[in-house]
């Protein structure tokens, strides 16, 4: 089969032939349609991301397509079955095996793009603000990188939820996107002072971090009082430090997010926040945002629409049909 695969961090990865892999014990394998890309796939390029795996493998965090065999004590998924599965690696390829407990069932009118890019996405931010940050309706929510993958999806699912919505990205084009998503108020990132914008609508209640640097230390300082700020990712590049004495001041905390991480010690609420996603994408309410879908020999361009930022929403690689 043919494979994305990285055997150094010194080395860019290559599309290779290699043997398809057959499901162990606790496995299903899967046809794959479709792959959605990460900013946490070019971490792993050299390395930095937090759950980079063992060397060599192939890359691909989420993908979605048909399981074709299963392994022995796999219950209740059967060949023929359309699933999405986060599986952390092994998705830019054109089959996969992967732990059953880590797949989802999709419904028929699902497409294979929209399967691919909607958990890591949608399942972070449903969890950040519902979960983690308790995100009431009329609450003010400022969405940082609003036009990326999963800044999209905060802005979507806090307006879902009864939130006032400020966007905050670069450029024109990027925030009308968030516009279309359902934001109440654009801030341009490129040309405004987020936190004077921020002051003149009152502050925000919680704030969505997937970004870092300046963005986070204008967004800190345009808290209001007992303000949850939400810390995603870095694509800045800069991990902000915090004076923990300025927490004190307004009341604020800060909580951190690894979406992945609850499938170690707590999967009941992942698994319960992308049920309650998938029957929100069933009656119509969710819209993923794909602007771009790539085959498989164009998965080093769609690595660089993400570094150089030019997508927005998610980038897929589609595979087979």
């Amino acid at each position: 089969m043919r494979a994305f695969f990285l055997e150094s961090h010194e080395r860019p990865p290559s599309l290779r032939d290699i043997p398809a892999p057959e499901p162990g014990s606790g496995e299903i394998r899967v046809r794959i349609a479709a792959c959605g890309l990460n900013f946490a796939d070019l971490l792993m390029l050299n390395g930095s991301y937090q759950d980079t795996p063992a060397l060599p493998f192939v890359m691909g965090m989420e993908v979605a397509g048909t399981i074709d065999a299963v392994g022995d004590g796999v219950s209740g998924f059967a060949p023929g079955d359309r699933v999405a599965v986060f599986g952390g690696q092994g998705g830019l390829a054109e089959f996969g095996c992967f732990e059953a407990a880590r797949a989802v069932k999709i419904p028929d009118a699902m497409s294979w793009e929209d399967a691919a890019a909607f958990q890591i996405a949608y399942g972070t931010s449903h969890l950040a603000l519902d979960y983690r940050a308790r995100l009431g309706a009329g609450e003010t929510l400022l969405v940082l990188g609003a036009a990326g993958g999963v800044g999209l999806t905060a802005v979507e699912i806090g307006k879902l939820m009864g939130a006032r919505v400020v966007a905050c990205a670069r450029g024109a084009d990027k925030l009308d996107v968030a516009r279309q998503a359902g934001a109440d108020h654009l801030i341009d990132a490129a040309s405004q002072d987020i936190r004077e914008e921020m002051k003149a609508l009152g502050g925000a209640d919680v704030v969505y971090d997937p970004v870092g640097g300046d963005q986070f230390k204008a967004a800190f300082r345009s808290c209001r009082p007992e303000a949850r700020i939400l810390t995603i990712g870095f694509a800045s590049g800069e991990v902000p430090q915090i004076k923990a004495n300025h927490l004190l001041v307004k009341n604020l905390s800060v909580l951190g997010l690894y979406w992945g991480g609850y499938l170690a010690f707590k999967p009941a609420a992942l698994t319960g926040s992308l049920q309650t996603l998938l029957g929100w994408y069933g009656e119509g309410r969710l819209k993923p945002h794909v602007s771009h879908v790539l085959p498989l020999e164009q998965t080093a361009e769609g690595m660089e629409l993400l570094r150089s930022r030019k997508s927005t929403g998610k980038v897929v690689i589609r595979i087979t049909d």
